[in-house]
């Protein structure tokens, strides 16, 4: 069984690494929010626990990273945000289990080995043909259409419109889009993404017709129709 642990607290996750790996477990840290979703949504792993404070990109991030590409993967967040509120966040987003900091660790394994033990749904395969509004684009065939016109995308442009349009009305971070379309050690400048956004949109908005693609100035972008 593989687990990611990501948190920036050294002196929490060396221990909790030796002390995983005596109870056999294959163990991966991570410090950072950005380097932590990246792993995530690789679909290596087993169980993945999560601080909700990390540099770069939170665990909430992180795990509204994961459930985005239909990953299954049981998460587990330990923190100490302890308020109801929170953890009603942590679950809405997606959580399966949460610890609150400074917990024991014989009940932290406990809820290892519990999560562990439920059954995982095998991924959901991607949609093939997604809707939005008058826009539709066929994943497998990369065809699209505004309006019943066709627009010619490259294979780039296809699966960032595709990963947009699989979270419409969400704020889409910029680590989130480059975990999920570019991938672990290739992600382009700020500058590049802001480009290929601006291609993206001459492509899918004609002055006539709504926006879809929408700047959230300093954190990302989100697809959907204006409110």
């Amino acid at each position: 069984m593989r687990i990611l642990l990501v948190d920036d607290e050294v002196e929490l996750t060396d221990p909790l690494t030796r002390l995983l790996q005596r109870q056999g477990y294959g163990v991966d840290v991570a410090s950072d929010g950005e380097t932590g979703a990246r792993k995530a949504i690789s679909g290596q792993y087993d169980l993945l626990i999560l601080d909700w404070m990390l540099p770069k990109m939170s665990g909430l991030e992180i795990c509204q990273a994961v459930r985005s590409q239909a990953l299954s993967t049981p998460v587990l967040f330990l923190t100490a945000k302890d308020t109801l509120d929170d953890r009603v966040d942590g679950l809405d987003a997606g959580a399966d289990d949460y610890l609150i900091k400074p917990f024991e660790l014989r009940e932290l394994l406990a809820r290892i080995r519990a999560l562990l033990r439920r059954p995982v749904s095998p991924p959901a395969l991607p949609q093939s043909v997604l809707q939005f509004e008058d826009l539709t684009l066929q994943v497998e065939n990369q065809l699209v259409s505004r309006g019943g016109k066709s627009i010619e995308l490259s294979e780039k442009e296809v699966q960032l419109l595709a990963y947009l349009m699989r979270s419409p009305h969400q704020l889409l971070t910029h680590a989130q889009i480059y975990s999920a379309v570019w991938g672990e050690g290739s992600a382009p400048s700020s500058n590049a993404l802001a480009a290929q956004m601006r291609l993206l949109r001459r492509k899918i908005e004609q002055p006539s017709q709504p926006v879809l693609i929408h700047t959230v100035y300093g954190k990302g972008y989100r697809f959907g129709a204006a409110t």
